[in-house]
């Protein structure tokens, strides 16, 4: 990582409130270049908080543009942070609404040059591109990293058609802890208090409404990506990582966004920005490479931006199953069109005799973490055990040339149903000679989703069906002597929440089936797809104080033989133990439980608690936020509760509870 401190431009930044056509103000901090000429402006807006959660990683960034020629801004969206109003739930049409009255603001500084482009990761890269499909003028350009071009499946809690346990548990109650967490009296002042409770009041568990809408309904339809693509007039830099969930948004943009006005880029990593160093690498000079987006379509310059391939991607090559790696071997490859012609699906036809498939319960738990963040525990560890629990076809890969891969493989499969309902995950996975398995992929499908995720329909029971369904992209080179796995179950805990009658699993006809790959052809010589290696700007300087306490595993299974149950228990590493330079003390703490026996679905149960401490010791400030959260599911539905307990001090100033039976209509 190279740290810049000398840039084209002396900087400075400061903490400003924009006003909102309501009446709410939003706080922001814009970093700016001393000049006396007007500068285009960037815009980060997300509900993360800008004065403590986000600040080490945009002391990174922000900087860095102000330096090169921007006002480079972050803002706190509603009902977060140091800004005003009530929150919303995410992704709601009224964020990127909000989006629009900043961009408009932004344009209309004298120090702007009324050019504006929009920049995030994850929530914050769907905002922007919800934002650009409200089409404002003054919006040029987007960068949109680890972005979700839909609500419902993959972005939201749901796979499939499947109950997402890890989004629509874990998640939620992730939210509504970090939700809960009160303004700063430092930048807030005296009235940090009642905005905290006026807040607090608002305050729903997203578990709630998520699970009232078990298929892709207008819920899930209003303010996502997918509808609204053909209005996006920005130009749009779609960056993912093959170790993130929202990978195939970057192929979703590039196939169907105006191949003049839009790139794609697609790298090892998991759920972060490609200049981090995070694991696994290697990592990129990532701001190099947009302030090049930047400079062509906020400033007119000629500069080779459009003359990359339209995709980016890298390609893998053969490694030992891990749960992290510093850096994964493989190389850059570029592809001037997608679909590509130099991609060709090639089917796979599985054979021999019907299989009855149903797999143990736990199935599933070596899946990883959904949303890698490049911890220690994050991917998948050797598939072995999980393979010996699913249904397996294997293709020897012959000869001397690799099987190059890159793009969503699918399965056919020929399944007959004894009970209504099942769900089938396909795992694609690279077998080594020794017999270690990798996970390189994987799709899920809701059997009652088989028709689409707006509807539920149920399996016409003793009948055979032929189903499709993809795998999520992938970009890999299997070697000669290796064999191509794909591996098929009937569970997959904890991902994906098991139904009643699922225990049951199916049979799958091999006459049926088969898996396509999208089969990469031609020379593996280098495409000519190089980076600049990684900088950023000084960082922040956030201290973890030392502590003698033995740190608890980040997954740990346990399994108790007498009660046939399997236990994992997470830690989710959010945020820990840290020291601001401007004295906030911040203690975040989680845990998430997740339980199942081995041939009881309905015996699926997951806890998470959460707790944080924001401490000021010069202002005598102390608050603590802490949750419990527990759901799980009997024949009618699920049961979820939730409790939310606040204090100043030693002094409970909040404190609700909420328990729901929500039916289970699909999911």
């Amino acid at each position: 990582m190279i740290i810049r401190t000398a840039f084209p431009y002396e900087t400075t930044h400061e903490d400003v409130r924009i006003p909102l056509p309501d009446g709410v103000e939003l706080y922001a901090r814009i970093w700016r270049p001393v000049t006396d000429e007007p500068v285009p402006a960037l815009l980060e807006y997300l509900p993360d908080r800008l004065t403590d959660s986000t600040a080490p990683r945009d002391r990174q960034r922000h900087p860095w543009y102000a330096g090169h020629g921007y006002a480079s801004v972050r803002v706190d969206a509603r009902g977060h942070g140091c800004s005003g109003g009530r929150p919303g739930g995410p992704g709601e049409a009224r964020e990127a609404a909000d989006a629009v009255a900043v961009v408009e603001w932004l344009a209309g500084r004298p120090w702007c040059t009324g050019a504006v482009g929009m920049f995030g990761l994850g929530h914050g890269g769907s905002t922007a591109l919800g934002t650009a499909a409200l089409a404002p003028a003054a919006l040029k350009a987007v960068v949109a990293v680890c972005a979700a071009a839909d609500r419902f499946d993959g972005g939201g809690p749901y796979r499939g058609g499947s109950v997402l346990a890890p989004e629509a548990h874990a998640g939620a109650a992730a939210l509504l802890a970090l939700t809960a967490r009160p303004p700063d009296p430092l930048f807030t002042g005296e009235g940090w208090r009642a905005r905290w409770l006026d807040r607090l009041e608002a305050l729903e568990p997203a578990v709630h409404t998520w699970l009232a809408h078990q298929t892709r309904d207008g819920h899930w339809r209003e303010g996502g990506v997918r509808e609204a693509l053909p209005a996006v007039r920005a130009a749009v830099l779609a960056v993912g990582g093959w170790h993130d969930p929202h990978r195939d948004t970057v192929l979703e943009l590039v196939e169907r966004l105006d191949p003049r006005r839009v790139r794609g880029l697609i790298g090892p990593w998991s759920h972060q920005y490609p200049d981090r160093g995070l694991p696994p690498g290697p990592a990129i000079g990532f701001l190099q490479e947009t302030l090049r987006w930047w400079d062509h379509w906020l400033r007119g310059e000629d500069n080779g931006a459009l003359e990359e391939p339209l995709l980016r991607a890298w390609i893998g090559d053969a490694h030992p199953p891990a749960t992290v790696y510093e850096e994964l071997p493989g190389r850059w490859a570029g592809e001037r069109a997608w679909p590509s012609p130099t991609v060709i699906p090639v089917p796979y036809v599985f054979a021999g005799a019907p299989v009855a498939v149903a797999s143990p319960q736990h199935t599933g738990l070596d899946a990883g973490r959904f949303r890698p963040l490049g911890n220690a525990a994050d991917l998948p560890p050797d598939q072995r055990e999980e393979d010996a629990k699913s249904a397996c076809f294997e293709f020897p890969v012959s000869g001397e040339e690799p099987v190059e891969i890159l793009g969503r493989p699918s399965v056919t499969l020929r399944l007959r149903l004894d009970v209504p309902y099942g769900q089938v995950v396909a795992r694609l996975c690279d077998v080594a000679p020794d017999g270690s398995s990798t996970l390189l992929t994987r799709g899920v499908l809701n059997l009652s989703a088989r028709q689409g995720p707006d509807r539920a329909v149920p399996w016409p029971v003793g009948s055979y069906e032929d189903v499709t369904f993809a795998l999520d992209g992938i970009g890999h080179a299997f070697p000669p002597g290796h064999r191509i796995r794909l591996a098929v179950s009937s569970a997959y805990w904890p991902w994906i929440w098991p139904r009643a009658g699922s225990e049951a699993g199916w049979t799958l006809d091999p006459a049926g089936s088969s898996v396509t790959l999208p089969v990469r052809m031609g020379s593996r010589a280098d495409d000519g797809v190089v980076f600049e290696p990684p900088e950023q700007a000084e960082p922040l300087g956030v201290t973890a104080p030392a502590t003698l306490d033995e740190e608890r595993p980040e997954r740990l299974v346990v399994r108790d033989v007498a009660r046939g149950t399997w236990r994992l228990e997470v830690d989710p590493r959010h945020g820990g133990t840290r020291v601001y330079p401007d004295g906030l003390e911040c203690e975040e703490e989680a845990v998430e439980t997740y339980e199942i026996q081995d041939a009881d679905p309905l015996s699926a149960r997951i806890r998470s608690e959460w707790r944080i401490r924001l401490h000021r010791p010069d202002l005598g400030w102390d608050a603590r936020v802490e949750t419990r959260s527990e759901s799980g599911c009997d024949e009618g539905g699920f049961l979820t509760w939730n409790e939310l307990v606040c204090r100043e001090g030693g002094e409970v100033v909040f404190h609700r509870t909420w328990e729901r039976r929500l039916p289970r209509a699909a999911g």
